[in-house]
C-alpha cells in the first residue's frame, strides 16, 4: 500500500517499507582485505575504479583530498597479482602543482582518466580550481599523457576548447563520452574588477568529435585538445527566488548505462543528472536534483544557439549547444543535502539517487526518476550515511558507510545489511564505495595508522 507522508525535508512515496528503520539492522559480517600498505596516500576516486575486467584498480597517491594539487602519481594495483604499476608521474611537481589526480577507469577500454593541473604552475601560478584539465592514458602506454579538452584563455576564444578546469571526470556508459565540473577562469578575472560577475560552477561534457587547435602554442596557458569539450548547464548569478533557475550546477552523473525511458516510451540515450543550487520562495539556497537532455549525436555538441557562442566572449562566460534541455525534477521544502556526494543512477537510468535527511533528521538515501514525480527513500536505519553511494551494477542494491561501518541495502525491500563492524571515528570507511563491474566485492578507503604516520589505504570486501 502506497502512503504519502510528508517530512521536514521530503515529500516522499513510501511503497510499503516505512517501519524497516524500527526492524533489527541485519549483520552480515565479511572477511575484508587490505589491498595497499604503502606509507603514501592510495585515494580511490567515488566511482569508476575498476579495469573493463575487473582485475585492476586506479587510486592517485592523495593522503588528504584536499593535496590535489601537490599529488604526482596515478598507479594501478593488480587485485590478482598484487602489482602496484605506476602509469603516470606529473612533471617537475612542486607543492604549488601541477598535480593529478581524482582518476576513473573507462568502462570498455584498458584506459584511465584524471584530473591534471596545468604544467606550467609556480609559486606564481597555482593549482587551481580554474587550471586544470583531463588526461587520459592507455595503461599499455604509461607517462604518455592525452591533454583531451584543450584550453584558450585570451580572445577571440575558440570553441571546443575551455577557458578554465575541468575536474571529476566520469564517464558515460558507453565509454564514448565524459561529463565534468567545470570553473571558468575569464569570469573568475573579471570578477575582481566587476562584483556583479561570479565565477559560477558549471557541468560540462566532451567527446571524441574532432580535436581542437591551440592557436598560440607558445603559451603555457593555451594547448590544444583531443575531444571537443562544451559547458552544458545554464547557470546565472541572480536566481529568482521560487524559480528553476540555478547559480551552481555541481557533482553529476551520466543516466543509466544507455540513457532513460521518457514517459511517451521513447529513449532519451544521453542525459545527466545533477545537483543545481535555486532559491526558494523565501530566498534561501537550497539544493535540487536537475536533468540534462543532451543530443545524442556528438556532432551536435558544437553547434551553438543563436547570440550564445559556446566559446563565450569576454565578458559572459561559455553557453550550452543549441537543443540541450536543462529540466529541475524535485522540489522540496529545503533540500537535498548531506555529505559530499555526486548523484548515481541504477543502470537502467529509471532512478537518481541523493542524499537528503529523513523525517528523523538522519542522512539516507533517496531516489527520483529522471522523469520527476514522487521521490522515494531507499535507506532505513537509524544513523546517517557518511560517504557516496553507489548502486550495484544489477541495480538491485547500493552500497555506502554508516555508523562507521561499511552497509548495503536492498533497494525493493530497503532492508540495510551492516557488513562490517563498527570501527573507531579514525578508522572509518571515507571516500566512495565503488563496486566491481562483475558486482561481487567493493573497494573503498580507510585511514590506517602505522609507526611511521597514517595513511589512506585501500580495501575490498568480496561475498561471492
Amino acid at each position: 500500500m502506497k502512503r504519502a507522508i510528508q517530512t521536514g525535508t521530503l515529500c516522499l512515496l513510501l511503497m510499503g517499507i516505512s517501519d524497516v528503520k524500527s526492524q533489527t539492522i541485519r549483520s552480515d559480517f565479511r572477511t575484508e582485505r587490505q589491498l595497499t600498505h604503502d606509507a603514501t596516500g592510495h585515494t580511490l576516486n567515488n566511482t569508476q575504479v575498476f579495469s573493463p575486467d575487473d582485475e585492476w584498480i586506479v587510486y592517485d597517491t592523495r593522503n588528504l583530498d584536499t593535496e590535489l594539487g601537490k599529488t604526482c602519481c596515478i598507479r594501478i594495483l593488480n587485485l590478482k597479482t598484487g602489482e602496484d604499476r605506476l602509469v603516470y608521474q606529473t612533471p617537475n611537481q612542486t607543492e604549488h602543482g601541477p598535480g593529478a589526480g581524482a582518476a576513473t577507469f573507462c568502462p570498455t577500454k584498458s584506459q584511465v582518466l584524471f584530473l591534471h593541473g596545468l604544467r606550467n604552475a609556480d609559486a606564481q601560478t597555482l593549482y587551481a580550481i580554474t587550471r586544470r584539465t583531463g588526461v587520459l592514458i592507455h595503461i599499455d602506454q604509461p607517462q604518455r599523457p592525452h591533454f583531451l579538452d584543450g584550453r584558450d584563455g585570451s580572445p577571440p576564444f575558440t570553441p571546443g576548447a575551455l577557458r578554465g578546469g575541468t575536474h571529476a571526470h566520469q564517464w558515460s556508459g558507453d565509454g564514448e563520452w565524459v561529463s565534468f565540473t567545470y570553473n571558468d577562469e575569464v569570469i573568475e578575472r573579471l570578477s575582481h574588477t566587476d562584483i556583479s560577475v561570479k565565477d559560477l560552477r558549471t557541468v560540462g561534457v566532451m567527446a571524441p568529435v574532432r580535436a581542437v587547435s591551440a592557436p598560440d602554442a607558445n603559451n603555457a596557458d593555451t594547448f590544444g585538445g583531443e575531444w571537443f569539450a562544451t559547458v552544458v548547464a545554464r547557470v546565472t548569478e541572480q536566481p529568482q527566488p521560487g524559480s528553476n533557475e540555478i547559480d551552481k550546477a555541481f557533482d553529476e552523473t551520466w543516466i543509466g548505462r544507455d540513457g532513460y525511458q521518457k514517459p511517451d516510451g521513447s529513449q532519451q540515450k544521453r542525459a545527466l543528472a545533477f545537483q543545481g543550487n535555486v532559491r526558494n520562495k523565501a530566498n534561501q539556497t537550497i539544493t535540487e536534483v536537475f536533468v540534462l537532455d543532451l543530443p545524442s549525436n556528438p556532432s551536435d555538441l558544437t553547434k551553438a544557439a543563436p547570440n550564445e557562442p559556446l566559446e563565450g566572449t569576454a565578458a559572459t562566460r561559455p553557453n550550452p549547444p543549441a537543443g540541450v534541455v536543462q529540466r529541475r525534477i524535485t522540489f522540496t521544502e529545503t533540500g537535498i543535502e548531506g555529505p559530499r556526494h555526486w548523484l548515481r543512477t541504477t543502470p537502467d537510468g529509471s532512478l537518481i539517487g541523493f542524499l537528503a535527511k529523513d523525517a528523523d533528521g538522519y542522512i539516507q538515501v533517496f531516489g527520483v526518476s529522471p522523469n520527476g514525480g514522487p521521490i522515494r527513500q531507499l535507506t532505513h536505519q537509524p544513523f546517517s550515511v557518511q560517504t557516496p553511494f553507489n548502486f550495484s551494477p544489477d541495480g538491485k542494491q547500493v552500497a555506502y558507510a554508516a555508523d562507521n561501518s561499511l552497509f548495503i541495502s536492498d533497494l525493493q525491500t530497503g532492508h540495510p545489511h551492516r557488513l562490517t563492524p563498527r570501527a573507531a571515528d579514525e578508522n572509518r570507511p571515507i571516500n566512495g564505495v565503488t563496486w566491481s563491474n562483475k558486482g561481487d566485492r567493493v573497494v573503498y578507503n580507510r585511514y590506517v595508522s602505522t609507526v611511521v604516520g597514517r595513511f589512506i589505504q585501500v580495501f575490498q570486501l568480496s561475498w561471492f
